[in-house]
């Protein structure tokens, strides 16, 4: 009996040793990771840097822009096998802590979207120095909120290229469609979302006013109640609408939307989109099978799937569209002085 228990307890062992491995294995990502101090007026800026292993010439180089919340440089390391796929065809990534985490200096809920655009030209500035980099093929990458900082940025930077996933247009309809689909999808009444609806306006009426937080608190729902962070963030930044600085695209753009996103109504920024970039520099693809983060729809309404994919197949919880889209769009770019990446 005793032989039978330690039998069984080797194989448990075995079995758990075996997974951790083999997790660790699946998060060894074929690139090299820098941190990185970038100093500016506003405060010490922190991020990561990452570059090929084995390279020869020089390499592009991507910007990765945030989207809403407290987002370190690596996403919870949910970057990373984008980073390794621009790894493998010769370009480096940049992304930066926001304010307030992992040793950036600030505060991010209080900075508007023309602070995140100064800070992203800081990154810029920053990469155009170090010597590896080809500043002719440094562009960047914008996920949601960073679709209100890419078109500004392209007015004052000549990026070489933009890659966007599921930026909205305007912040204040943005809002009201992700209540309605989020509530949708859990199954809400009609009624109760138009009483939703009746609480946002009710809200948006607060900002424009230049409420106060205490006069913010007087109608707060209780169940969903804003800090005071939250509340100065919204006040700076709630009328951010991008119709009129899409113009502002003077390079190549990708744009990537996911048709299951509850968050920002794919449809309405690819009307947007269309109708104010030139068409000869837009590229559009569109996932049917892909969520706000271009992750598979039925991973993303799964914690138990979305939990084990990231951990036993990390590189495939996107749409396997997202990373091809954004290979193919980049080989197709100019390429002056592109770097040789090695396999090894």
């Amino acid at each position: 009996m005793l032989k039978k228990i330690l039998t069984c307890i080797l194989i448990l062992v075995l079995l758990v040793a075996g997974t951790g491995i083999y997790i660790m294995v699946q998060h060894n990502f074929n690139m090299v990771e820098q941190d990185v101090e970038i100093r500016t007026p506003q405060g010490k800026l922190t991020g990561t840097f990452v570059l090929p292993k084995n390279y020869t010439g020089k390499l592009g180089l991507v910007l990765f822009v945030h989207g809403d919340g407290p987002v370190d440089s690596t996403h919870g390391d949910g970057y990373k096998p984008l980073w390794e796929k621009l790894a493998s065809i010769g370009y480096a990534s940049l992304s930066l802590n926001k304010r307030g985490l992992n040793g950036s200096e600030g505060n991010w809920e209080h900075q508007t979207i023309d602070d995140r655009v100064e800070e992203a030209r800081q990154a810029i500035a920053w990469a155009r120095q170090q010597p590896m980099i080809d500043e002719n093929r440094i562009g960047a990458w914008g996920a949601s909120q960073g679709g209100w900082v890419l078109p500004k940025l392209a007015k004052e930077e000549p990026i070489a290229f933009s890659i966007l996933l599921a930026p909205a247009i305007n912040w204040i309809e943005q809002g009201l469609y992700n209540s309605r689909a989020e509530m949708k999808m859990k199954g809400y009444s009609e009624a109760e979302i138009q009483e939703k609806t009746a609480y946002d306006l009710k809200v948006n009426q607060l900002l424009k006013q230049h409420a106060s937080y205490e006069d913010y608190l007087q109608i707060a729902r209780k169940d969903r109640v804003m800090t005071k962070d939250r509340w100065i963030f919204a006040g700076k930044n709630f009328l951010s609408d991008a119709t009129h600085d899409l113009p502002n695209f003077k390079t190549p753009v990708l744009l990537m939307l996911g048709a299951h996103d509850i968050n920002v109504d794919y449809k309405n920024t690819e009307e947007g989109y269309r109708k104010m970039v030139k068409p000869e520099l837009l590229t559009v693809k569109v996932f049917p099978d892909a969520d706000h983060g271009a992750i598979h729809a039925d991973i993303a309404t799964s914690e138990v799937k979305s939990t084990l994919t990231f951990l036993f197949k990390p590189r495939q919880i996107t749409v396997p569209a997202y990373h091809e889209s954004i290979e193919q769009f980049l080989k197709n770019l100019p390429q002056t002085q592109a770097a040789a990446v090695g396999t090894s």
